[in-house]
Formats: C-alpha cells, sequence, structure tokens
C-alpha cells in the first residue's frame, strides 16, 4: 500500500497474504482525495472508517493530518494489521481501533462526524441500512460527508441525501451530505 500525499509520502505497508479484504486502488484512492478536498478543508476533522480493511483510507487522512479516525472492522486480522502499521508511522494516537460490526457501531454509537466513509464488500446487501442509521442518527456534523465505496452494480442514487457519484475504473463513490 501506498501513501499518496502528507506526512507519510511515500511510505509504503505491505499487506499480508490472504488478507480478509480489498484495498482501494491508488488510482481510485487519488481521485476521492481530490474530490473530498474539494468540498471541505481536511483540518481537524473527526472521520470514521466503516470497514475499514488495510487502512488505507484511515492513514491516508492522517498522513494529510485532517484530525482524528475512529476504524471500524469485524476482522480479527484487519483490526491487528492496522493497529501495527498505526505503531510504525507513529500515527496511534490520532486513530482509535474497534473490533465491530459497523452496523452494530452505527446503532449504538452516538459520535458525531465531519466525514464517515464506508468501504464494506462489493457483495454486501445492506448499503442502504448504512445511509439511514447515519442520517435517522444525525451522525454527521452540519456540511458533513458520507462517503461509500462500492462496485458498478450497487446503485445508491435513490437513497436520502444523496448528491453525485463518482467512478474510478470498477471502484465507485457514492457521496452522501447531512
Amino acid at each position: 500500500m501506498r501513501i499518496i500525499r502528507g506526512i507519510y509520502k511515500t511510505r509504503y505497508y505491505k499487506v499480508p497474504k490472504g488478507f480478509p479484504s480489498r484495498p482501494t486502488t491508488d488510482f481510485a484512492k487519488e481521485g476521492l482525495f481530490n474530490v473530498i478536498e474539494n468540498l471541505k478543508t481536511l483540518d481537524d476533522l473527526s472521520i470514521l472508517d466503516l470497514c475499514a480493511g488495510t487502512g488505507n483510507i484511515s492513514i491516508e487522512f492522517l498522513s494529510r493530518e485532517s484530525g482524528s479516525v475512529i476504524a471500524i472492522d469485524s476482522h480479527f486480522n484487519t483490526v491487528k494489521h492496522l493497529k501495527k502499521v498505526a505503531d510504525e508511522l507513529g500515527c496511534a494516537n490520532d486513530l482509535t481501533i474497534y473490533k465491530m460490526d459497523m452496523i452494530k457501531y452505527l446503532e449504538k454509537s452516538d459520535l458525531k462526524f465531519d466525514l464517515i466513509f464506508a468501504d464494506p464488500p462489493y457483495s454486501y446487501a445492506n448499503h442502504d441500512k448504512i445511509v439511514e442509521l447515519v442520517q435517522s442518527k444525525d451522525m454527521l456534523h452540519e456540511n458533513g460527508l458520507l462517503i461509500i465505496e462500492h462496485g458498478k452494480d450497487t446503485n445508491l442514487e435513490k437513497l436520502a441525501n444523496f448528491m453525485f457519484i463518482k467512478k474510478y475504473g470498477a471502484v465507485h463513490f457514492s457521496f452522501f451530505n447531512k
């Protein structure tokens, strides 16, 4: 995994063989961050990364000194890996990691965020549940963003507060506002 910009720019970290998650490609990640930076300033944000997997998105936010990140993933190996990477990079103080199902986290949390990023498996069938919980629980600060990464077979355009979709090859990002 390559860190694109910021204080960890050009640093790489490896993902173990047989890792249970799919990392966002560098091409898609670079496009995603270009869009985010055109929508908001990446300073002192509270960020939630659901299905954090390799930590690719969490670490990129931390590299850009965007604020603090809470990373959620339900797999023991992904959580263990992310903690190791955060320790190696020296950003563990700004990254809180929980091993938990993302829907359970959303149901139990009473926190608000400036940005929520969700990257469930492309085969995930309940993207609408993510949007519904974030909206019904009022989990976004004013001008907050919810971004869901998904494959080409998923269409989220009819869900509440949908803004637009950005496509980078097979990777699609749907953007929602408060």
